[in-house]
């Protein structure tokens, strides 16, 4: 059976995508801030957000039923972790001028999220998907021999988010309480590191720029929005489209390194993307193959 389509399903996840895609951008004039502070104002400001959602639409007894319950808390207390390391590498690889290794993050997260299917969901691949996930490999071994370097932010990046998926996928807690649960536990942590930066004079929020303090204000909203409208989308189109409108993330993430963060895009860094490219248009076509309707299905719809 195919995911009902809905108007507006598509245009929310290509804004969401678009938001994440565009999230360099938003870093780049809070480069003077550190990382782990910028993670704690994310947590902090986005716990606040979620809580006022959750308040207004009336379900803050799904957050306090989703604590409820030991195994969802152990298991959320794993995806927070995993998704603040997801957070905290991201940033720092945009501060540091490494846009691109990050989008490469992303752009293997999904052929990650295979490999953890087949180890730990006992999921099988066809044919075209082995061709796929093996170039991704290659490129990826390729990219580590060409830098004399492995491409570590990529990869913590990817595998981070495909674990914290898997996690997600496990637990099957919908999106805005489980992101409202994360935040919640981790906010302890955060907002005592920024109460400790501010008494060791080095705080960032209120002593620089009204642009810098309102963009770690804001830091809640930009990580709250594309999740909702995300969760949104995922509900209302075939998740076999969410998976390739996914790449909007990272094609702009490149954009954003080559033309604004003005990183070197040539030689083997070039080749290697290119090979990731045509793993992940292997994999999104045969994704899009699998999904169509078959005759079948296009006569009972019919009748």
């Amino acid at each position: 059976m195919r995911a009902p389509r809905a108007p507006g399903g598509v245009t929310a996840a290509v804004v969401a995508f678009a938001i994440w895609g565009l999230f360099p951008l938003y870093l780049r004039p809070l480069q003077a801030v550190p990382a782990l502070q910028v993670i704690a104002h994310r947590v902090v400001w986005s716990c606040l957000l979620l809580l006022t959602v959750l308040l207004v639409r009336g379900e803050l007894s799904e957050l306090r039923a989703t604590l409820a319950q030991p195994s969802n808390l152990r298991r959320l207390a794993a995806t927070a972790t995993l998704i603040s390391l997801n957070w905290l590498v991201y940033v720092w690889g945009v501060a540091h001028g490494r846009v691109l290794e990050a989008s490469l993050g992303y752009f293997i997260n999904p052929l990650v999220n295979v490999l953890l299917g087949i180890a730990v969901l006992s999921e099988r691949l066809n044919r075209r998907q082995w061709v796929s996930v093996s170039i991704a490999g290659f490129a990826v071994a390729y990219l580590t021999l060409a830098a004399a370097a492995v491409p570590w932010i990529a990869l913590t990046v990817a595998v981070s988010f495909a674990v914290y998926g898997l996690i997600r996928k496990i637990i099957h807690v919908e999106a805005l309480p489980g992101l409202a649960a994360e935040t919640l536990l981790l906010l302890p942590l955060a907002a005592g590191y920024l109460i400790w930066c501010e008494a060791q004079g080095s705080g960032a929020f209120g002593h620089s720029s009204l642009l810098v303090d309102g963009l770690l204000a804001g830091s809640g909203l930009v990580t709250a929005i594309p999740l909702l409208l995300f969760a949104y989308a995922a509900r209302r189109i075939a998740y076999s489209a969410v998976g390739v409108l996914q790449y909007i993330s990272p094609s702009l993430q490149l954009v954003c390194g080559i033309v604004f963060f003005h990183e070197p895009f040539a030689g083997a860094r070039a080749a290697g993307f290119v090979l990731i490219w045509f793993a992940l248009a292997i994999y999104a076509l045969d994704g899009l193959w699998r999904a169509r309707p078959r005759p079948a299905e296009v006569r009972r719809e019919a009748i």
